[in-house]
């Protein structure tokens, strides 16, 4: 999950079409997010968004049916990007052995989990979806089902089959992934809502934090098998 991830919108399969019109497409989604991102949904408009992308408002129009359609597609293609960080998690789970395996493949995960939450990009999607739930409710609900209720499901899933072999002690794997959750983006999710201006963290300052809630959280769940977690830092 890059920094063109919002950008990269998750619509299916795409019906045949020439490559003008893929590219018209694209140019329209990236100048809809970043208006949609500067300045709400409320303040942008069809005409800004058809000068933004170089495209007449009529192409607006024959590419997505409207402005809600155009808000929903960038909104719920988020969800596609969870894939990348899903299948990552999935694998290096699938790669500890042993229970002296289970807190390096945890910072791994953590320091990634973390770097992607907190990447102003999403914060500011998370922002502007919150900002318009009210007025689409069934499109937050299905932004939080798509994102963070999906990657909670499946965090829980992968400690729950670290419990299951015997290598971390889980006995309610679904309250551990939120309490692992929480010690990595509460703060973060926190400041990302209210201090937009806030400057991001360096990457030295992510691997602390995610550092710290994996030592907090091995505290809480110790690998199985040990005599103790240990905090390496690193």
């Amino acid at each position: 999950m890059d920094d063109g991830l919002l950008v990269r919108i998750d619509a299916g399969p795409p019906a045949p079409r020439s490559r003008a019109r893929e590219g018209k497409r694209a140019a329209i989604v990236r100048a809809a997010t970043e208006l949609f991102l500067a300045q709400g949904y409320q303040a942008t408009s069809t005409e800004q968004i058809a000068a933004a992308a170089a495209v007449s408002k009529q192409t607006v129009y024959n590419q997505f049916a409207d402005k809600r359609t155009l808000f929903a597609e960038i909104v719920l293609g988020v969800g596609a990007t969870a894939d990348a960080f899903l299948a990552e998690l999935a694998s290096t789970v699938a790669a500890v052995g042993a229970a002296t395996e289970v807190e390096p493949a945890l910072r791994r995960v953590a320091r990634r989990y973390l770097a992607v939450v907190g990447h102003p990009q999403v914060l500011a999607l998370r922002r502007l979806v919150i900002s318009e739930a009210t007025r689409f409710p069934d499109l937050a609900a299905d932004y939080y089902a798509r994102t963070p209720s999906r990657v909670l499901e499946a965090l829980a899933g992968h400690l729950a089959e670290l419990g299951r072999r015997g290598l971390l002690a889980v006995d309610d794997p679904a309250r551990a992934a939120d309490d692992l959750a929480f010690l990595l983006v509460g703060r973060v999710l926190d400041e990302g809502m209210f201090r937009p201006g806030v400057v991001r963290r360096d990457d030295t300052a992510v691997d602390r934090h995610a550092d710290h809630a994996v030592d907090v959280f091995l505290a809480a769940y110790p690998p199985s098998g040990g005599t103790g977690h240990r905090s390496s830092g690193s």
